[in-house]
């Protein structure tokens, strides 16, 4: 019996995926029903991932057809109790169509991959609390829920006028 070969290849994206990276960015947006906060173009993305100065990276998944149906967007940030850089994770969309082929959980796989090899302390991300699915689908893959902590964000307006 010969195995199936796999449709999809999973890869750091390149400059021409943008334009289809902020495309799986706007559908995301529908799904959290947060377009209204939605800013990004291709010509704003690209240089954070593709620049003279980079700060983020994203990983793809491409479909066999050539189209990217799923991405995941990362940055390093720090730790001061490991005094270790750790990779957090944004963002991670699969397109309804090709979720159930086990996307989201070889990505993660991948970027925990990734931390490990760079030697990091750490790698996370955070969730909508309504979110039940995915909730469970990060418990399953071993990743605990931090209940006694909240995301802050200063943004927009009222980052330009905070003073401290």
């Amino acid at each position: 019996m010969t195995a199936t070969p796999d449709p999809y290849t999973l890869r750091p994206a390149r400059p021409a995926d943008v334009t289809a990276i902020v495309g799986l960015i706007g559908e995301l947006a529908d799904f959290e029903s947060l377009s209204h906060l939605m800013e990004v173009t291709p010509e704003k993305l690209h240089p954070h991932l593709f620049g003279e100065r980079p700060v983020a990276e994203a990983l793809v998944a491409e479909h066999e057809s050539g189209a990217i149906v799923a991405f995941a967007l990362t940055f390093v940030n720090f730790s001061t109790f490991l005094a270790k850089p750790g990779l957090y994770l944004e963002d991670l969309y699969v397109q309804p169509a090709h979720r159930g082929a086990r996307l989201g959980t070889r990505m993660l796989t991948r970027l925990a991959q990734v931390a490990i090899e760079r030697g990091y302390g750490r790698f996370e991300w955070c969730v909508l609390d309504w979110n039940e699915n995915a909730i469970r689908f990060y418990e399953k893959m071993g990743a605990t829920i931090m209940p006694d902590w909240r995301l802050c964000r200063l943004t927009g307006d009222a980052l330009a006028r905070f003073k401290g």
